[in-house]
């Protein structure tokens, strides 16, 4: 397997944003490009990864292989990458995987492969009678701004606006977003939907927003959430998480 990568940026940052969810992964890599589902240790989130065939110079695989590779090893290495950089990984023989970077100088690292006996993750079917997309950076800042207070969040959604609140011990944070050119709201009839999730995950998975400008936001009442980021032609990451249920 031999993968060339011109602009080293989308996938050093991904491995960035996964590697805080997941320790060890095993990627499909086709012709069609680099593919990833796992779950976190917790069960409690899951990432659906692809880089597509059309952001690499040079993407040779024989059917569908694997890839199995320690996240922080690969992201530890992927940091050293420059931007103007030509990234290429290579597996070989002695089960490694080779890591050079190239521009004025060839550098080049290697890391083991791994034998991960782990069951193929499935994406699970779910419906959602709620959508919001906005712009990535309106729904990290409300996620920073209620993480001043608390360590879960609350969605509320509905036809013309999405509220997002949090309550700790003693302090409160309600942030409106509204229905317009920037957030558009797709709701199937009136009823308002309501869930509550981890921050400290939402922070970890809104980290994408900066790769992509947009964010889909997906849920139900007391079901998982999923967030989705795409750039056109490079990349698609999601996140599935499940809802914190309150015990009354």
């Amino acid at each position: 397997m031999k993968l060339v990568l011109a602009e080293p940026k989308y996938f050093k940052e991904s491995i960035s944003i996964i590697s805080d969810l997941v320790t060890e992964a095993k990627f499909k890599v086709t012709s069609a490009g680099l593919e990833l589902v796992a779950m976190d240790p917790a069960n409690v989130a899951m990432v659906i990864f692809k880089l597509l065939s059309s952001s690499f110079v040079e993407c040779k695989v024989k059917g569908t292989e694997e890839l199995a590779v320690n996240l922080n090893q690969l992201k530890q290495i992927l940091r050293r990458a420059k931007s103007d950089d030509t990234v290429t990984l290579e597996t070989t023989d002695d089960a490694k995987l080779t890591i050079q970077f190239k521009s004025n100088t060839t550098r080049s690292f290697s890391i083991p492969t791994l034998d991960l006996d782990e069951k193929e993750q499935k994406v699970p079917e779910l419906t959602f009678p709620l959508s919001v997309t906005t712009h990535s950076s309106i729904l990290a800042d409300s996620i920073d701004d209620v993480s001043v207070v608390a360590e879960s969040v609350t969605f509320l959604g509905e036809a013309k606006m999405l509220s997002v609140k949090a309550e700790g011990d003693l302090s409160k944070a309600f942030i409106e977003i509204n229905a317009d050119e920037n957030t558009v709201i797709k709701a199937a009839g009136d009823a308002k939907h309501k869930a509550k999730y981890s921050l400290e995950y939402l922070k970890k998975m809104a980290a994408a927003g900066k790769m992509a400008d947009q964010v889909s936001l997906q849920f139900n009442n007391d079901y998982p959430l999923k967030l989705e980021y795409k750039v056109t032609d490079r990349l698609l990451m999601s996140f599935i998480l499940a809802p914190r249920v309150d015990n009354d």
